[in-house]
């Protein structure tokens, strides 16, 4: 019979946790480490509406991409919004396991598929191991990814294609439509923390999420071009991404667990 600590020694196989950022809190949220493990489902966020769903369909461990809990529990209501989900899972045994930005910067990790996505080649590290001491430019393990396209092309169309690529109706893009690109920089969920290391690179544009309005004055000063396409589109990658590799790893490993692609999430938001 496997246990919640088997499939959790398999994620640090696929996303090692030492290369999540300081202030991240990768790794187990809920549960306890010996509960049994026959099913698996992998969803990018605990919600109440995932964990819900993965109650129903009796899976004994939830693993996402965004955590639980980021910053430490001054107390446990069990009628506020988390103190539910922590509630909920705890009496249907279910465990819960989040990989964060340790997936975000693993090589063949979220960044890379990304980057893969949007067609990229010659991949570089768009952060500096002087910048993260534990991600080093050899390694090929770092937050963000720098690559070049095929073929030059202009902004607009660029981002028309970004649009198809990933299924949207609009996009968020900053700089000279007729603009020629070649080179991006990507970095999945929120980017806007990393403009300066954009800068620091060749990159024509930066394709992230959440990007603000002084983004968007700085690449303009800079002669740069921003496209965001939102966290959730840049992010929802990881389930199909996480639950085929745990499927391989599991089977290698001769455990017999059910792994499941949780697909019950929309975008947060709507736009008119």
């Amino acid at each position: 019979m496997s246990v919640v600590n088997d499939i959790i020694a398999v994620m640090e196989d696929l996303a090692p946790r030492h290369l999540a950022e300081d202030w991240d809190n990768s790794g187990l949220q809920c549960g306890d480490r010996n509960w049994p493990v026959n099913h698996v489902v992998v969803a990018l966020d605990p919600s109440l509406s995932v964990v819900q769903a993965a109650c129903k369909k009796n899976a004994d461990l939830l693993i996402t991409h965004h955590p639980l809990i980021f910053k430490p529990l001054k107390n446990l209501i069990l009628d506020t919004p988390l103190g539910e989900i922590l509630n909920l899972s705890v009496r249907h045994h279910l465990a819960i396991f989040s990989a964060h930005t340790n997936l975000d910067s693993v090589k063949g990790g979220l960044n890379d598929l990304f980057a893969e996505k949007i067609g990229l080649k010659n991949l570089t590290l768009l952060t500096s191991d002087d910048i993260y001491p534990l991600h080093s430019v050899e390694s090929n393990q770092g937050i963000g990814r720098v690559g070049e396209l095929e073929n030059p092309i202009d902004l607009a169309a660029f981002s028309e294609q970004i649009k198809f690529k990933f299924g949207l109706s609009t996009v968020k893009v900053s700089g000279a439509l007729d603009m020629i690109v070649k080179k991006i920089a990507v970095c999945t969920g929120s980017g806007s923390g990393l403009m300066h290391q954009f800068f620091e690179t060749d990159a024509d544009v930066f394709i992230t999420g959440d990007l603000k309005f002084h983004d968007a004055k700085d690449a303009e000063m800079n002669q740069r071009g921003l496209i965001d396409v939102g966290h959730f589109a840049s992010e929802v990658l990881m389930i199909d991404l996480v639950a085929g590799w745990l499927d391989v790893m599991i089977r290698e490993k001769g455990l017999d667990v059910r792994v499941e692609a949780l697909k019950e999430e929309d975008d947060p938001f709507q736009y008119l």
